[in-house]
């Protein structure tokens, strides 16, 4: 009778699996990393280190949104943040060039989206590991950046550009709140319409997708031509928070955005995904820097303490089902 009962059971792993630990990670550690740092330091939950920290995310979560559509089909965009810096580049270029700030944000935007196009028609049309072709698009995209900016910032002091950084509705900018359209957009996207359907369909299995008519192709394009247009509109908010087109590439932008992702409780196997989870995950990277910033920590531990997060998230996530 006993051993009836301990082989009915539940396993550890089972009992693990059920639970939403992915999905509860990022909130329950944000939650946390706000109780610790509000008693740690009286600073951290003041008025204008909210607002610094919501805009130090607004970038990260436009990111990890494009990330999240890429990893939605079981591939990862590691040219994302090379992508953002050309896309910066090619702003700062076409505005001193003497064009209007208008046609500057498109220019950089279109050269994003580009590289995102570049990325989805090999990957799709051209067989070959997402992996080993973001690699290289980004090495290609940074070295390009170098090259057009011959090595250089370039300011761009445009009214535009700084009321989108320093002006908005009490203590959210129009940075954040572009950053919030891009969310609940993305959401929409992938949850109501029948891109969502199927990009979820073609990470879950690429061959049953195939059976039930989902053109895999098209799909695989779709997600990296998006993650290049985020790409693009990440780079209209970092010329916008910085004040020039920076051509060196910041990886910890790359690193961050599969973060958020993890954190996020998004399969890295695809067919399954969240937009919330990485928005969440983004505001956690972001709290965790302000807060470890506060307390006096070297930013040398930084990156380290952001390792332990994502670790510890990512062993969460092989209790998923």
């Amino acid at each position: 009778m006993t051993a009836v009962a301990t082989a009915d059971r539940p396993r550890l792993g089972e009992r693990l699996a059920a639970a939403p630990w992915p999905e509860l990670a990022a909130p329950a550690a944000l939650l946390l990393l706000v109780v610790v740092f509000g008693a740690a330091d009286s600073t951290f939950l003041t008025t204008g280190n909210i607002e610094a920290i919501l805009q130090a995310s607004a970038i990260l979560v436009v990111l990890a949104v494009a990330q999240t559509f890429v990893v939605a089909t079981a591939g990862i965009d590691l040219s994302v943040a090379s992508t953002m810096t050309l896309g910066a580049v090619v702003l700062g270029q076409v505005y001193s060039s003497g064009a209007g700030i208008g046609w500057a944000i498109l220019a950089g935007v279109a050269a994003a989206t580009a590289v995102g196009l570049v990325n989805g028609a090999i990957v799709a049309k051209g067989g070959i590991t997402d992996f080993i072709v973001t690699l290289g698009t980004l090495s290609a995209a940074s070295g390009l950046a170098l090259i057009l900016a011959d090595g250089k910032p370039q300011p761009v002091l445009s009214k535009f550009m700084l009321d989108l950084s320093a002006s908005g509705i009490g203590i959210i900018s129009w940075s954040v709140l572009v950053a919030a359209v891009v969310a609940v957009t993305a959401h929409v996207v992938l949850f109501r319409t029948r891109l969502g359907v199927h990009l979820l369909a073609v990470g879950g299995s690429t061959d049953a997708a195939r059976s039930t008519g989902v053109r895999n192709v098209r799909v695989k394009m779709s997600v990296y031509l998006i993650s290049g247009l985020l790409a693009g509109l990440a780079a209209v908010l970092l010329v916008a928070r910085v004040g020039a087109a920076e051509p060196a590439s910041n990886t910890s932008f790359l690193l961050n955005s599969v973060a958020a992702v993890v954190l996020g409780g998004v399969s890295l196997f695809g067919g399954r995904a969240t937009i919330i989870g990485p928005v969440v995950g983004a505001l956690l990277l972001a709290s965790l820097v302000n807060g470890l910033t506060l307390l006096g920590v070297s930013q040398f531990y930084q990156p380290l303490a952001v390792g332990i997060v994502v670790v510890l998230a990512a062993f969460l996530t092989r209790f998923q089902k």
